[in-house]
């Protein structure tokens, strides 16, 4: 079977042993989405029916696609999900040494890259795609995305810190090594300002946006146009890059092989 051909629990096999991703990268520094692979995802949900499911001994407790459970791991694996509410459903890829602390979830067609870590009420969304040694902060929230099947998944590339309660939405890109600190907001048109190299970037749903490699991003506002609202100093939510990475905080996101 070729595998563009790939279908049910082929597919979902493919994709949870990394074999099959969403989106990869293109050799030129660039990433490519597989179109066929959401497609077919999106077939498995138009023809498959809703069957009960249970766990722990709880035949009828819950509802969904017949092929999507929960994953289990064993030994062979080296993920560690810690007791607690935890979910990792089927057709989700965990590296080695991925470490999930509950509750946490990640949705199907989600690559997450060896040795990152999923802390607490952090969500992983359907087909976002995470690096190797990234970790992921308490409610950080990774947005999902299977529909138009061209839109590009949230990507977060290698050894990126990702902060408590931050939110990456809609195809943005967030390159090697970069800082998002507690809080940041991150949609494909949220402006961010660069104040290290004085410029603007911007993204849209067609080229949704990049925070560079090394960038730290924190939070900030900017004044509304309008004259009505800059009279009642009202302000807009963007984000700010205000350095870009260095030895101080290559220690403050270290991440603790004791933890893994």
């Amino acid at each position: 079977m070729s595998e563009q051909n790939l279908r049910g629990d082929d597919l979902l096999d493919a994709l949870e042993s990394g074999a099959v991703r969403v989106a990869e990268p293109d050799g030129d520094g660039g990433w490519r989405v597989n179109t066929w692979v959401k497609d077919a995802i999106l077939d498995l949900f138009r023809t498959t029916g809703i069957v009960a499911k249970g766990l722990e001994g709880e035949p009828g407790l819950f509802r969904d696609k017949e092929p999507l459970d929960v994953r289990r791991f064993d030994a062979a694996s080296n993920v560690r999900v810690v007791p607690g509410g935890s979910a990792v459903r089927r057709g989700a890829h965990l590296g080695e040494g991925v470490v999930c602390m509950p509750p946490m979830y990640v949705n199907l067609g989600a690559f997450v890259g060896a040795g990152s870590m999923v802390d607490s009420h952090a969500l992983v969304g359907s087909c976002a795609q995470v690096g190797a040694g990234v970790h992921l902060s308490a409610a950080a929230q990774i947005g999902g995305v299977l529909e138009p099947p061209g839109a590009r998944p949230v990507i977060i590339e290698d050894g990126a810190f990702i902060g408590g309660g931050a939110g990456i939405y809609e195809g943005v890109l967030v390159r090697r090594g970069a800082v998002i600190a507690g809080g940041v907001q991150l949609t494909a048109s949220t402006p961010v300002y660069d104040l290290v190299h004085e410029r603007e970037r911007t993204g849209s749903r067609e080229a949704p946006l990049e925070i560079p490699a090394g960038a730290v991003v924190l939070p900030g506002t900017r004044p509304v146009k309008s004259a009505w609202g800059r009279e009642r100093g009202l302000a807009q939510a963007c984000a700010l890059i205000v350095k870009y990475r260095d030895e101080r905080t290559d220690e403050g996101t270290a991440l603790e092989e004791a933890l893994r």
